[in-house]
């Protein structure tokens, strides 16, 4: 699988994710029953339900993050466009330059400026170029919504930002390789109203050019950015947990109408 690297034309197309018979494992337990999602180009998709229902580490299989854990798999199979992600001789790393994470907190790398933060992933990829580095920076930055806020102060510690900051920061460090999803685990938790409006108006510009999925905890912010909505529950199999997909559709239909009574027991309260 290549790596693209020019800069990602403000009009191209974004791509589209194909989730056939996903099962996730820890060691031999089975976390979440096998699973088929489709993830559409330019849209966001959240994914919400209880805790423990799954929807992290399906998250996490998007890009085999899941498999960084220890005794940790996944079988079957997520295609990135035409590509089954995989596949046998499908590097990893790779995959997870492609399809970019910003995690629940905040990471900025605490021996890394605010330049460096959002350099490091270019470097690894191979740009060397100052030149470039500067410009590919900068529109990251900007893309982020972070530019005006920094510009003057690249030099300082990512973690002289406060944490809403340092929220898009973790962002700009993502889109500055281009990946062509970027995924979102609970990126708001942390943070306080102000700055997650910031970071949801941040999503829906960003979903103009890439495609993204979201797992969050707060059912307004499901309604409010994204477009698609998968609702996770947890079951027992012999009295064991195990999340699964309730249901799946158009954000406006799972709110206001939903098919699945057990999705109407959760964004009611009455069960979570």
């Amino acid at each position: 699988m290549a790596v693209a690297t020019p800069p990602r034309s403000a009009t191209q197309t974004a791509h589209s994710m194909t989730v056939r018979g996903l099962k996730p494992f820890y060691g031999k337990r089975l976390a979440v029953q096998a699973l088929d999602l489709d993830v559409r180009p330019n849209q966001i998709l959240a994914l919400i339900g209880p805790s423990g229902c799954g929807k992290s580490t399906v998250l996490r299989c998007l890009n085999r993050m899941h498999e960084l854990i220890p005794y940790a798999h996944a079988e079957g199979e997520v295609k990135l466009d035409d590509i089954n992600i995989y596949a046998p001789g499908v590097d990893p790393t790779l995959v997870r330059r492609k399809i970019g994470m910003v995690f629940q907190l905040p990471i900025a790398l605490r021996t890394r400026n605010i330049y460096e933060n959002v350099a490091v992933g270019l470097r690894l990829g191979g740009v060397k170029n100052k030149a470039e580095l500067d410009a590919r920076v900068e529109k990251a930055l900007r893309d982020a919504n972070l530019w005006d806020e920094v510009k003057d102060k690249l030099e300082l510690s990512g973690m002289a930002l406060s944490g809403g900051q340092q929220q898009r920061l973790s962002i700009a460090r993502t889109i500055a390789v281009e990946p062509d999803v970027i995924l979102f685990d609970e990126p708001c938790s942390a943070l306080d109203p102000i700055s997650t409006l910031k970071i949801e108006e941040l999503l829906l510009s960003l979903r103009q050019r890439y495609t993204i999925v979201i797992v969050t905890h707060n059912m307004q912010q499901a309604a409010r950015i994204s477009d698609r909505t998968a609702v996770f529950m947890v079951e027992k199999t012999d009295d064991i947990p195990i999340g699964v997909l309730v249901e799946e559709g158009p954000t406006e239909q799972i709110f206001s109408n939903p098919k699945d009574p057990r999705t109407e027991d959760y964004i009611t309260g009455r069960v979570g």
